[in-house]
């Protein structure tokens, strides 16, 4: 079993949560949010503010509290091989009342298939919030260029 390592990232600005389903082994490593070199997260988020890449993780937090956007897991113990999100079993969720509760979030969306599905099982009915669904940015998500992940993501931007 392993434990979510990485602590929410939210201020009480942020009206909209990006929930991914269990970080990396890079970004656990990295003791921070998207930290594989080839995972597009940062790259699509940039497009959708029209800013520069965030690339320090100092960088990567002010430009994401300061942008209202607060990011966390779905998932807050699992077991995994790898990143591998079809690996994913015995499953507990995080509870993220506490970023409701101190928080402004208005939409909550989900980073991927996973994130989403275990989102509906686990915690929809604890915190009666939809969440809308997001194409992962995961580079084993192949079927979406760059280009069709900001198309999709940009919705984020309308919050």
């Amino acid at each position: 079993m392993i434990n979510h390592p990485i602590p929410p990232l939210y201020d009480k600005n942020s009206n909209i949560l990006i929930l991914g389903s269990f970080p990396s082994v890079k970004s656990r490593e990295a003791q921070f949010f998207y930290g594989h070199p080839q995972n597009r997260f940062w790259k699509v988020i940039a497009a959708v503010f029209e800013s520069e890449v965030p690339s320090t993780i100092e960088e990567k937090r002010n430009f994401l509290l300061s942008n209202g956007i607060a990011v966390w897991d779905v998932i807050g113990s699992c077991e995994i091989t790898g990143s591998a999100d079809s690996s994913i079993k015995n499953v507990s969720a995080n509870d993220l009342s506490e970023i409701i509760r101190n928080s402004n979030i208005g939409k909550i969306y989900t980073n991927g298939k996973t994130s989403y599905n275990l989102y509906n099982k686990y915690i929809k009915d604890r915190i009666m919030r939809e969440a809308i669904y997001l194409p992962s940015t995961s580079p084993a998500n192949a079927q979406y260029s760059l280009e069709k992940l900001i198309e999709e993501w940009i919705i984020i931007r309308n919050v």
